[in-house]
């Protein structure tokens, strides 16, 4: 018996396997760290939520524009203020679809956020957005490279969206994005955000 080729052998698939389990662990901790992200915004919780992101990290939500690195998106993010009494404002992070890149430090996530926004007395609005995430290992930690929001529909909650659609939300007047968004069709208009993967089954885009 050739011991050193079994040797060599079972090498391979102690390296194969723990690759697999690395793998694991990294597409658990990317959708967990979307999670967070979405528990953090729900409780207006800003400070938390702006350190989830990279160094060099792009943050574009809906039509406000883009805002490049972690201090801007900090920026953006201390932009909402305080939460009033009486606020609500539930992202709910559903349906993700995660691949992890081949060398383990990259990663991208497409899901969509259920929202519930409102306060207490005022306004109080339905929406939903899809997410094109992508993610970067930075310092061993994973952490948010590209947060891209693209806005499906918002309504008010009394109408509905089948009474009701609002347009795209765009640019606060108080804080100038770096870049503009590029404006796109939003409910009740039929607009597919682009897949950052192929058809498992076909292979088409």
């Amino acid at each position: 018996m050739d011991y050193e080729a079994e040797i060599r052998a079972l090498s391979e698939r102690l390296a194969a396997v723990e690759k697999r389990a690395q793998a694991a662990e990294d597409h658990l901790a990317i959708a967990n760290l979307q999670r967070i992200y979405g528990y953090y915004v729900d409780k207006s919780q800003w400070e938390q939520a702006a350190d989830l992101f990279a160094r060099e990290a792009t943050l574009e939500i809906n039509g406000r524009g883009k805002f490049f690195g972690h201090e801007r998106i900090r920026e953006y993010m201390r932009h909402f203020g305080p939460p009033p009494p009486g606020l609500l404002m539930n992202h709910i992070q559903l349906q993700p679809v995660i691949h992890v890149a081949e060398d383990g430090r990259t990663g991208r996530c497409r899901l969509r956020a259920l929202i519930q926004v409102g306060r207490m007395g005022g306004e109080a609005m339905w929406g939903e957005c899809i997410y094109e995430n992508e993610y970067v290992k930075e310092d061993g930690v994973w952490k948010i490279a590209v947060l891209k929001s693209w806005q499906t529909f918002y309504t008010d909650f009394d109408q509905g969206w089948a009474k009701h659609a609002m347009p795209l939300l765009m640019d606060f007047d108080d804080l100038p994005p770096d870049e503009k968004t590029e404006p796109y069709p939003v409910y009740p208009d039929y607009f597919l955000p682009p897949y950052h993967y192929r058809n498992p089954v076909s292979g088409r885009e």
